[in-house]
């Protein structure tokens, strides 16, 4: 059934709250079908967004979804202020390099892999080699923080693996702003040109820093819960404005907005409203990606694709074993750290639509969908993985159980509050 040919027959606002409705209720009816199966939510929004698109049902007009690129960029304002509280000083501290030395060569490693392998072996150009090589070094934390909910994992295994999750994307949006100051400045070289987009990039730090500052200021304890969730989704979006003026990432500002907010108040509660408010949004955002997959550029992607998905692999694995041995880790980190680091989606999904603004047509749609595909199958697998290496690992025992916490509840192992506030520091949203 085709509908959009009904939205001729109403105004503009009309339209726009019928689509977003479709919208909204695609993804919730979708992941009704795929929780029992088993996978995450992000696989099943992304089906939705497919399903109701422009390839298949038509329920969402064309011009209504090229004018949501303001939904990747508030996702991404989101994603980015939360990695900034995992960017704490003391947190720097007590993680040593040891960690920071792991997670530099599993996501490096699996980048550098990747632009080799496609600028020399499949005769990719530079720009998307390097851009694919960016994307690929981020990680999503969720499905391996879901897996370890789920079984209640602890000890140094997981310790090590929060921490490289955590720093990941740090290491992630820090290549990306690299790369993409660098695209830019090469379209026309000079030293204007190349001076130019690290003068911004360094300008949008330090408004980052000042909103953060700011906001310390702002959100004083007699403040109300309502006014703090509204000052601070207010920076954020002014951030992502000020940035889109001059073409910059907002990743790195929004990110040291929430790093700086954090190491001044020490105030975790301001990213807790955040992750209560974000579903919705998150959801859109990751619904409007399928919707702009294009399926027929999905059968050009062919072996560019499969190399994307499984060089990452190897890339992340090897990295972590090289990284892990080179600090002297313990033997289940080395060998198991790099199978919990498989996931891909937000963050990588929100780089792509970034990119695909700097490539020409025919690149960026490739661009776009070999992320979006391959996450799919990156967080079907991850989870998988997860739970294997954390077997592996012997973090949790095969007789472990994922209803195995009414159990603990009953015999006082952990609590409900425990429980709850491990869901709240975990910074996943409770999707039912």
């Amino acid at each position: 059934m085709y509908l959009d040919a009904y939205y001729s027959h109403f105004n503009p606002t009309t339209q726009i709250l019928i689509a977003l409705t479709i919208i909204l209720f695609s993804g919730f009816a979708v992941t009704r079908i795929t929780k029992p199966l088993g996978l995450p939510n992000v696989s099943a929004y992304i089906f939705a967004g497919i399903l109701i698109g422009p390839h298949v049902l038509h329920a969402i007009p064309a011009s209504l979804i090229s004018n949501m690129g303001f939904v990747s960029d508030l996702a991404l304002a989101l994603i980015a202020f939360g990695v900034g509280k995992f960017f704490k000083k003391e947190v720097i501290r007590e993680t040593g390099p040891q960690v920071l030395i792991i997670t530099f060569m599993e996501a490096v490693l699996a980048g550098l892999l990747i632009v080799l392998f496609m600028r020399f072996v499949l005769g990719q150009g530079w720009a998307i080699s390097m851009l694919l090589g960016a994307i690929a070094t981020a990680t999503a934390p969720a499905s391996t923080m879901m897996t370890i909910n789920q079984y209640h994992a602890r000890g140094e295994f997981v310790n090590t693996l929060l921490q490289v999750v955590a720093l990941d994307d740090i290491v992630c949006l820090v290549i990306f702003s690299a790369v993409m100051a660098f695209i830019n400045s090469s379209k026309s070289p000079s030293l204007l040109s190349v001076s130019l987009p690290i003068l911004f990039n360094l300008a949008a730090l330090a408004v980052g820093f000042a909103c953060g500052y700011f906001l310390s200021k702002l959100l004083t304890p007699t403040r109300s819960t309502d006014n703090r969730l509204i000052l601070a989704l207010a920076m954020m979006l002014g951030i992502s404005g000020v940035c889109a003026t001059k073409n910059v990432s907002p990743l790195l500002a929004c990110m040291v907005f929430g790093a700086t907010y954090i190491n001044l108040t020490q105030d975790k509660e301001i990213f807790r409203q955040i992750n209560t408010f974000s579903p919705p949004i998150m959801s859109l955002f990751f619904i409007v990606s399928g919707m702009t997959l294009d399926l027929q550029v999905l059968g050009k992607v062919g072996i560019v694709g499969v190399s994307y998905f499984f060089i990452r692999i190897i890339g992340k694995y090897l990295g972590a074993y090289l990284g892990a041995l080179m600090v002297g880790s313990s033997k289940p980190i080395r060998d198991y750290l790099g199978m919990a680091l498989v996931p891909q989606a937000g963050v990588a999904i929100g780089l792509a639509f970034l990119g695909q603004r700097v490539l020409e047509p025919e690149k960026g749609n490739l661009l776009l969908t070999i992320i979006l595909s391959s996450s799919v199958l990156y967080e079907i697998a991850g989870p998988a993985c997860a739970k294997i290496a954390l077997f592996k690992s012997g973090t949790i025992k095969p007789h472990t159980q994922p209803g195995a916490e009414e159990l603990k509840l009953q015999e006082g192992k952990i609590t409900a509050d425990e429980s709850k506030l491990w869901q709240k520091e975990s910074g996943l949203p409770e999707f039912k």
